[in-house]
């Protein structure tokens, strides 16, 4: 079985690494894709070198770009890849540009899709993130899942249930896999900072960053809450931009970004977070460090039911008391089901057995089909080679795709 597996931004990497792990141990043949959505060293190869996630198969240098642009880009990059290469399956992750962009071609390819990370709702078509999740959903024949509550959306949305798998969290098999090397950053020593005695921020989502109006408040909140607890905040590329054309000067310890364990060694040890990450949701609800989500809405509510987070929105006095409350109150560790390290030997397996039974089916429906119509020789031979079926549309939303079907195993 070949699988193409696409990846192109930061949030991409940690997520795709236990899928091509427990794809490679079963023996199926990945490829790795990078699209080069992200593509400087801080948000890239850093990355690559923290998690020991081999070098991409295939590199597409799209770059960056409005969201037309970048789409389209990797959309003309990643397609004659796809034809040339004839995967079974391809598998997207997360909710990115190149996840959509990606998904879309394989859509249209004939080689099965699958979505990791499927079913997260915000309940906001302002985020882009959020047409890209929905759309990606809506084409792919897999469907895996992190959590209940993105089980619920997808049926809710009429997605059939043998394309949809509760799996649980691959950001949480990465996490769990490197928690103890994250532990070994020298990090908190270089910056002079104690265990639990400083907070981290992260800024980076265009509605909060883009502008000086959406982002003065932001910062008069953390400078605040600064005041309460030192504040470290690695700066991603977009905002480091924003600061230096606004020429802020804040109690706040701004550093540039850093890789994925000196992040994770910050966030173990602070004594809160505050975030517009999904991501950095769910990382501080496995290690019980309180979050405040500086957003209005979330497409992880599984953060605040079962875990650690708050959504506190963009009002300054709000984020200043939550914080205050957050310091003062000890968190109750929770953690979701199924978030345990092993989603991605669970989507491996659920694959693996869902491509074997249908390439069964597609082999007795095509001896089934030669029988009828005369095309078998004496001792079941060919007379002429099986064509690839290309393509072909969904009659509605709980069906699966007529030119491959994929249905659930058992």
């Amino acid at each position: 079985m070949r699988v193409v597996c696409a990846v192109g931004a930061r949030p991409n990497f940690m997520k795709v690494k236990p899928v091509l792990d427990a794809l490679d141990r079963r023996g199926a043949e990945v490829v790795l894709v990078h699209t080069g959505q992200h593509y400087d060293a801080a948000m890239s190869d850093v990355f690559f070198a923290d998690l020991g996630l081999r070098r991409p198969d295939y590199y597409l240098a799209v770059g960056s770009g409005s969201h037309a642009v970048q789409t389209g880009r990797v959309m003309m990059a990643f397609e004659p890849l796809v034809t040339r290469l004839r995967p079974d399956v391809v598998v997207v992750v997360g909710d990115v540009n190149s996840t959509l962009a990606c998904a879309l071609v394989a859509a249209k390819s004939g080689a099965r899709l699958a979505h990791v990370e499927a079913g997260l709702r915000s309940g906001d078509w302002s985020m882009p993130e959020e047409i890209n999740r929905v759309l990606t959903d809506r084409v792919s024949d897999y469907l895996f899942a992190p959590s209940e509550d993105a089980v619920a959306n997808l049926r809710a949305e009429g997605c059939a249930g043998d394309r949809v798998f509760l799996v649980g969290n691959v950001m949480v098999d990465t996490l769990l896999a490197n928690l103890s090397r994250a532990e070994r950053s020298r990090i908190l020593e270089t910056l002079g900072l104690r265990r639990r005695g400083y907070g981290v921020v992260t800024l980076h989502r265009s509605s909060n960053v883009d502008t000086a109006e959406a982002l003065g408040p932001l910062l008069r909140a953390v400078d605040q809450v600064a005041e309460l607890c030192p504040l470290v905040l690695p700066a991603h590329p977009r905002l480091a931009d924003r600061l230096a054309g606004m020429n802020w000067t804040g109690q706040v310890r701004i550093i540039p970004a850093v890789g994925y364990l000196d992040f994770l060694a910050l966030e173990a040890s602070a004594r809160l977070v505050l975030t517009d990450s999904g991501g950095v949701q769910e990382e501080t609800t496995v290690l019980g460090v309180p979050c405040l989500t500086l957003r209005t809405s979330t497409e992880r509510p599984i953060t605040i039911t079962a875990g650690t987070n708050q959504l506190v929105g963009t009002d300054p006095e709000r984020i200043v008391l939550a914080a205050r409350l957050a310091m003062a109150v000890p968190v109750t560790e929770r953690r979701p089901p199924l978030w345990d390290g092993r989603a991605g030997d669970r989507i491996a397996a659920e694959l693996m057995a869902a491509e074997l039974k249908a390439a069964a089916l597609a082999a007795a429906e095509v001896r089934s089909g030669e029988v009828r119509s005369g095309k078998v020789r004496s001792g079941g031979q060919e007379t002429r080679p099986r064509q690839r079926d290309p393509g072909g549309a969904r009659s509605g939303p709980g069906t699966s795709r007529p030119r491959r079907p994929a249905p659930r195993p058992g």
